[in-house]
């Protein structure tokens, strides 16, 4: 396993990255709504990240045909923006997109709540969000990988909640998908220990029932096999040598 550890000069210009996708998150948060295609967030996606100077680096992906991920109530992760496919009102919209600017990545995704949404969809959406949280307690130089993983599973487990095992985060840097994989269950052993500089996603997918996933004849489209509810939540962030950095600040634009 190559972990990249990043120079100040990289961190710098990743850091730009991440403000850029920040920004563009707020500006979708703002926009998506009942009504609209998931094809028309796609293209309001890309005209954002274009408008910033950075590049939308999911689109052609591994084939990939959309600048972001537009995955809606069951569907995980990876849906692929449709004309046909259109939010509704109580929908969970969880859009995961990167970009790509002067040479170095960033990633992350939110789950969105479209006008009223049930109770238990709601808290769904808080805790998902709040095993990130419990996760990055343990993002310190010093620490070990899997601390952050074990957090996000307990955390979870506590509402009964299904934790996917199939989909993990991942190290990011000049390429999308970088090593270290980050799971977001408990590991029999405690993983590589963190050093300043390694730049992390961490992003946990959580389901209202069982983990189980299928994935559609697309290729891409991940659901719950049970067809419960999913909730994804997800940040770039920086070791340092003391608090981790996020370096994808939605929720403080």
């Amino acid at each position: 396993m190559a972990v990249t550890i990043k120079s100040k000069s990289e961190i710098a210009i990743m850091r730009e990255a991440g403000m850029i996708l920040a920004k563009v998150h707020k500006e979708l948060e703002k926009s998506v709504k009942a009504g609209m295609s998931t094809l028309e967030v796609d293209e309001l996606c890309e005209k954002l990240v274009r408008g910033y100077g950075a590049i939308p680096s999911c689109k052609g992906y591994e084939g990939f045909p959309g600048s972001i991920c537009v995955s809606i109530n069951d569907e995980i992760v990876h849906g692929i923006p449709r004309k046909d496919k259109i939010i509704k009102d109580g929908d969970l919209v969880s859009l995961d997109f990167c970009v790509l600017y002067k040479g170095w990545q960033s990633d992350a995704a939110r789950t969105l709540q479209i006008g009223e949404v049930s109770p238990e969809a709601k808290q769904l959406n808080e805790v998902t969000k709040q095993c990130f949280y419990e996760g990055i307690k343990y993002a310190k130089a010093g620490n070990h990988l899997y601390d952050i993983s074990a957090a996000i599973n307990d955390y979870a487990d506590s509402f009964g909640y299904g934790v996917i095992r199939e989909l993990v985060g991942h190290g990011i840097g000049k390429e999308m998908h970088e090593d270290p994989q980050i799971p977001n269950f408990r590991q029999r052993r405690r993983g590589l220990k963190l050093e300043p500089g390694m730049t992390l996603c961490i992003e946990p997918m959580i389901s209202m029932g069982r983990p189980e996933i299928v994935i559609l004849d697309d290729d891409w489209t991940v659901l719950t096999e049970d067809g419960s509810l999913a909730s994804h939540y997800e940040n770039t962030i920086l070791i340092t040598d003391g608090e981790p950095e996020i370096l994808t600040p939605v929720e403080s634009l």
